[in-house]
């Protein structure tokens, strides 16, 4: 998928990108292959397979729920900023944070960040597990996503804790994305939260299986919850 290409097949689903969000784009792509050099970002790093696989797939999730507006959003575990610096470039008015348990990748996004002019972004260093405890944290954010980082039943108890209650999960998924929603059932009840929507569809060009999992957060979540470091991991609520 080339520049173009990734420009023309967003306007067809009603998001319309500037020449200056096509000039981010270009940047991004340029900032990720010469750090990724230095350090372990991506293993993709032919442009039509970033463009596809990183920045066009970011932004399918806007094609099933709607950020325009000024939303807070927590992006767990985002690595490079996938998802959530493709869609503050599509939808510049949300409030992003990311939070990486790396520090190295945190280095790495204040650069992007600076590089490509980007405000009400902000990044930090820490673990789900104790970052879901962070009162200034807590239940503060309209969205949290996530994309890619663990199964839904572990997902669901770093990430929900986040959400406000009236707020949504937004988990971006692969092939096993439906069968992971299942075995997380009884998880994402014990953090408050309840299945939305589930969206299917298949990535352009490559044909590979996506599924969008959006959840409501119906309550807050329980206090006990996230556990210590690399409990959940371990012994996922299941």
């Amino acid at each position: 998928m080339n520049a173009e290409k990734f420009q023309s097949m967003l306007a067809e689903k009603g998001i319309t990108l500037s020449q200056r969000q096509m000039d981010q784009f270009d940047q991004y792509y340029h900032t990720l292959v010469e750090w990724n050099e230095k350090m372990n970002l991506t293993a993709i790093t032919e442009k039509p397979d970033v463009y596809l696989k990183h920045f066009y797939d970011s932004i399918t999730a806007a094609f099933y729920f709607d950020f325009n507006q000024p939303f807070k959003i927590c992006d767990v575990g985002a690595g490079a900023g996938f998802p959530s610096i493709p869609i503050k470039i599509a939808f510049p008015e949300l409030r992003v944070t990311i939070v990486d348990s790396l520090n190295k990748r945190i280095s790495f996004l204040e650069h992007l960040a600076k590089t490509l002019e980007l405000s009400n972004v902000s990044f930090i260093h820490d673990r789900a597990e104790t970052f879901g405890k962070n009162p200034d944290h807590r239940e503060q954010y309209d969205i949290v996503m996530a994309r890619a980082v663990a199964r839904m039943s572990v997902l669901s108890e770093l990430c929900l804790p986040l959400v406000k209650p009236g707020g949504v999960f937004i988990a971006m998924k692969g092939v096993q994305g439906k069968e992971e929603l299942e075995a997380g059932r009884k998880a994402i009840d014990v953090f408050g939260g309840k299945i939305a929507e589930v969206h299917s569809f298949k990535l352009p060009v490559e044909e590979s299986e996506r599924n969008i999992l959006i959840l409501k957060k119906q309550k807050p979540t329980p206090k006990q919850y996230p556990r210590k470091p690399g409990t959940p991991n371990k012994m996922p609520i299941e």
